[in-house]
């Protein structure tokens, strides 16, 4: 599936696990598509590399000059750091909100789905995510499944950087398919 003329919102700050940014990113970029990194901050963010920091990667755009209407879906990336932080900004929430009002793709792996939890856009979807925020999202109305990759409407979530394969086709796969009607109602009726 070729993404020609998609745009790709990847939105992270330090601490991202790093592979689950570059590996999606990669992906998308052989399949055609663009895909800009959006953060809170400008200049630079840092990486995480299973127990250590790892590189630095320029931010495309900063989220506050970032508008979810010029980006076609967009890609959480996990680490424990990374959605921590943007689960309490504001901005990047309702950023994260705008692509499920739109019915716009969304892809997140590992605990990249706490910063959905925070933007309320969870409740009601089949998804999976690193075990250990289980219940967070289970209590936020989620129902979780162990598996490598789970899509719902548009939504595409895995579990941790082993599954990276299966969630970077899916992810491909349904940002090609582009909106999706059904993930626009179930967040309108949350």
């Amino acid at each position: 599936m070729r993404l020609d003329n998609k745009h790709v919102a990847i939105l992270a700050t330090d601490g991202f696990e790093q592979v689950e940014l570059t590996s999606p990113r990669k992906a998308l970029e052989e399949n055609g598509a663009r895909a800009d990194i959006i953060s809170p901050k400008s200049g630079k963010i840092k990486g995480w590399k299973h127990t250590d920091w790892g590189d630095e990667f320029k931010v495309d755009v900063t989220l506050g000059d970032a508008d979810p209407n010029d980006y076609d879906a967009l890609v959480l990336p996990g680490g424990v750091m990374n959605p921590d932080a943007l689960r309490t900004d504001s901005k990047a929430l309702q950023f994260v909100r705008a692509f499920f009002e739109k019915g716009k793709p969304v892809a997140a792996i590992c605990h990249g789905a706490q910063t959905m939890i925070n933007a309320m856009t969870v409740e009601g979807r089949t998804l999976t995510s690193y075990p250990a925020i289980r219940k967070d999202l289970e209590n936020a109305g989620a129902i979780w499944l162990d598996k490598e990759v789970v899509v719902d409407q548009g939504l595409v979530t895995s579990r941790s950087p082993a599954d990276l394969e299966a969630f970077n086709k899916k992810m491909v796969e349904e940002i090609a398919e582009g909106e999706h009607k059904r993930q626009k109602r179930s967040v309108e009726t949350a």
